[in-house]
């Protein structure tokens, strides 16, 4: 960001691909920061472009991969525009499901509240 702070665009996990819209810009301004052990593959573009068209299987599975990412950030997006904190996570529950015990921190980072707000939210629901 302009005021230096930083912005995550993406969070990657095992056997995904990372920057790949980069392919299909003159400049990206952007890094990666592995937070565990990773294992990471560099592919020159004009290799990995040259792969693609010669592999329409594996052009569709990228093209399938994106679609889903795509389907996630717009409904992202659509859970962020709602102003009650009830209303994100009644949204995010019906996405995914109740989380995984001790996950409930990361809930409240990806519907964009403070943990002491979802907890609020929580606690009025266990009543």
């Amino acid at each position: 960001m302009a005021d230096g702070v930083p912005l995550t665009l993406q969070i990657a996990t095992a056997d995904m691909a990372l920057a790949e819209a980069s392919l299909f810009a003159d400049a990206y301004h952007c890094d990666a920061v592995a937070r565990t052990e990773a294992e990471i593959a560099n592919v020159p573009r004009a290799k990995f472009l040259a792969f693609i068209r010669d592999h329409p299987d594996a052009a569709l599975s990228l093209i399938e991969t994106h679609a889903k990412e795509v389907q996630a950030q717009r409904a992202h997006i659509e859970i962020l525009r709602l102003r009650r904190v009830a209303d994100r996570l009644d949204a995010w529950l019906d996405l995914y499901g109740e989380p995984a015990k001790g996950e409930w921190i990361n809930v409240a980072d990806q519907i964009g509240v403070s943990a002491p707000a979802l907890y609020r939210e929580l606690a009025k629901r266990r009543d």
